[in-house]
């Protein structure tokens, strides 16, 4: 870790972009707004706005948004996360409240590969993304209303210092979801259990290293931060968003907490399905003070000079 703080802080010297990040969508509600099993951060610079995941329900972030005073006609690029209707089922609705106001407004959808893959339950009917069954269907109507997908493969920095991180490689972690859902294998063209595939995360880079923002966590928490690594060889300083350790034993939590700590995590805002008991366990290892630790909620604010501001009883 000494390497990486010395590269840094050489690195940072050219460091300029700064951005509040506001969750639109989780579990826990503020008082006035709209919780649910979902998930919707916004980015707020002075030059772009840029949202992350779009909520389950499709009044969830529009309603969140107008109670906390966010403009959403400003954001024009969006990152998905993946493919779960939890977080992409605003998508559609945010676009067609907005695209009079803003011609761009929800126009560039960034996603990983895999993410338009038909996936079926064991009844054999289609789940897609969205509240959609079918998930070209899904697509076609998003394209119909002037949206763009870029398909990521690799990184990509979607905005200054905002990356997408595209495909996750799995090298610790294997998979971290539900189970039940198949998915055709290209290669085999055989059904295979759906892993998400799709899963990515976005990093935002700070003076003290990344900021982790993820979904769900479908690709594990240590194999996104070592992606995130791999773009610029930093320290992963703190982490917002879905991490999908609700249902994880101790051994998983810890063994995650240890890695983060020797990585140089400092603040976590672990919502959605983090789950309470894990946020708490790994803070604990980790030794994260009360200030940087937060469940999120409908309002919770990572500040521009990374300080957490809570929005409600936690």
């Amino acid at each position: 870790m000494r390497q990486i703080s010395l590269f840094f802080a050489l690195f940072c010297i050219n460091l300029n972009a700064s951005y509040e990040v506001t969750v639109l969508a989780t579990n826990i509600s503020n008082y006035g707004g709209f919780g649910e099993w979902s998930f919707s951060a916004l980015y707020e610079s002075d030059k772009e706005s840029v949202l992350f995941d779009t909520g389950f329900h499709e009044d969830t972030v529009l309603h969140n948004a107008e109670i906390l005073g966010k403009d959403l006609s400003k954001v024009e690029k969006v990152i998905l996360s993946h493919y779960h209707s939890d977080h992409t089922g605003g998508l559609l609705k945010l676009r067609r409240t907005y695209m009079e106001i803003n011609t761009k407004a929800f126009t560039k959808v960034y996603v990983a590969r895999g993410f338009f893959n038909q996936r079926f339950a064991p009844d054999g009917s289609k789940v897609g993304p969205g509240n959609y069954a079918d998930s070209m269907k899904w697509k076609k109507d998003a394209e119909n209303l002037g949206i763009n997908f870029v398909i990521l493969d690799n990184h990509y920095e979607v905005s200054k210092n905002i990356f997408a991180t595209g495909t996750v490689e799995r090298s610790v972690e294997t998979y971290n979801g539900p189970e039940g859902l198949v998915v055709k294998d290209i290669k085999s063209n055989e059904f295979v259990p759906d892993i998400i595939i799709d899963d990515q995360s976005a990093g935002m880079l700070t003076d003290n290293g990344w900021i982790m923002m993820s979904g769900c966590g479908h690709s594990g928490i240590i194999n996104t931060a070592k992606k995130l690594q791999s773009i610029q060889n930093v320290p992963v300083y703190g982490a917002i968003g879905g991490f999908h350790l609700f249902r994880a034993t101790d051994q998983v939590i810890d063994k995650t907490a240890n890695w983060l700590k020797d990585n140089g995590m400092t603040k976590f805002m672990g919502g959605h399905c983090t789950g309470i008991y894990a946020a708490e366990r790994v803070a604990d290892l980790i030794g994260i003070s009360r200030e940087n630790l937060s469940h999120t909620a409908i309002g919770s604010v990572l500040s521009k000079d990374l300080n957490i501001i809570r929005s409600s009883v936690e």
